[in-house]
């Protein structure tokens, strides 16, 4: 999943668990089933871009999650900490960024090389337009039910 999918994970479970011992673990926790879902991020293709691309398309992702999880505060779960969602999410993105060390700036030693393969046991990756769609269905959904209920 993007980033910013993770971001949008990360500021869902913020707006619905206020207790930090819970939630934390949970966000984390959260990133593997959000890669098993098959989808686009910026390492689908990953071997057909250069590393300025990658470094520059994962920055882009990065900045995109932070800045729809506001307007998701500001707009539908205003009373959720900005500060707390903040946590929330760089939790729920932790996975992607021990392992970009490896990916993105080929470090490929011990720990980033143990942390990539055992993410990419996980990460189901789907082509555009589909990887995208798909992700940003669930993603959708999942903020309609949390608002729901």
């Amino acid at each position: 999943m993007t980033a910013t999918g993770h971001a949008i994970v990360g500021t869902v479970i913020a707006a619905k668990l206020g207790n930090p011992a819970l939630a934390i673990p949970i966000a984390v926790l959260s990133h593997i089933p959000c890669d098993l879902f098959p989808h686009w991020d910026s390492g689908t293709n990953g071997k057909n871009k250069s590393s300025t691309r990658l470094f520059f398309e994962a920055v882009i992702d990065v900045l995109l999650g932070f800045v729809l999880s506001y307007f998701l505060i500001v707009l539908f779960f205003p009373s959720t900490s900005l500060i707390y969602a903040f946590i929330m999410i760089i939790a729920a993105q932790g996975f992607d960024y021990v392992t970009a060390p490896y990916y993105m700036f080929h470090q490929h030693y011990f720990p980033f090389s143990m942390f990539y393969k055992w993410q990419k046991a996980w990460n189901i990756r789907l082509d555009k337009p589909w990887g995208i769609i798909n992700q940003a269905a669930i993603l959708i959904a999942l903020v309609i039910v949390v608002k729901i209920f």
